[in-house]
């Protein structure tokens, strides 16, 4: 679909720029946004009676824009979030969390208006881009950590995830160590848990037991029986 840019919007074009977009695209989100209109020949007309008007108002928006974006530009705002060890946060940070974040250092900034390209699930420093205007953007910091006493150390620079990381390695480098090596053993001594044990056997003698069959029982009883008369 062919379109006429009502303002600049990026990798298209600026303000009177007649471009082509996917139809699904101007009609989702250019054309309800007001952002362009239909290039026909009625709304060029129309356009360019308009022009002048609308390339003033686009200045003077510009122009509040880069005022507001002095103010907000580098702005810090900490997040205090649950991680594992490794740094992995239990769950995300997203467009409300920045722009409540802002909002409690006294920016007031639409969540339209912050550009993330997914959420942030790992503690540190993160750039999120403001846009607050398609031609004024601006970075703010998430200073995402576990602690204020982290954030605190991730503001002076400190990689508290690559310090999580050399600690978790000593650890178990550490325990790989204790687990191998008895320091109570003597140079050259082998653990006792490592000498051949001799191998005991237990030799079970069972009583063998002569049972009479029927013809010998008999036997004995008339044997019995002739004695005794």
């Amino acid at each position: 679909m062919d379109i006429i840019l009502l303002e600049r919007i990026g990798n298209l074009g600026s303000i009177g720029d007649v471009v082509t977009v996917k139809d699904g695209y101007a009609r989702n989100f250019l054309l309800p946004q007001k952002k362009a209109l239909r290039a026909n020949e009625a709304n060029k007309k129309v356009f360019e009676a308009n022009r002048e008007r609308l390339e003033k108002e686009n200045a003077e928006k510009r122009s509040a824009a880069e005022k507001q974006g002095e103010k907000v530009d580098g702005t810090e705002i900490v997040l205090i979030r649950a991680s594992s060890n490794a740094g992995q946060l239990y769950g995300s940070v997203n467009v409300r969390d920045v722009v409540n974040g802002l909002a409690d250092k006294g920016h007031e900034i639409d969540k339209k208006q912050v550009v993330m390209g997914s959420p942030i699930k790992a503690i540190g420093m993160h750039d999120v881009t403001i846009a607050l205007h398609p031609e004024v953007h601006v970075t703010v910091k998430a200073n995402v950590a576990r602690s204020d006493d982290e954030a605190e150390l991730q503001s002076q620079g400190v990689d508290v995830l690559a310090q999580l990381f050399e600690e978790e390695q000593a650890a178990i480098a550490e325990e790989g160590f204790t687990e191998s090596v008895d320091p109570t053993l003597e140079p050259g001594e082998i653990p006792a848990d490592m000498l051949e044990k001799p191998v005991e056997t237990e030799v079970e003698v069972e009583e063998t037991k002569t049972e009479e069959t029927p013809a010998e029982s008999e036997e004995v009883d008339a044997g019995e029986d002739a004695e005794t008369k």
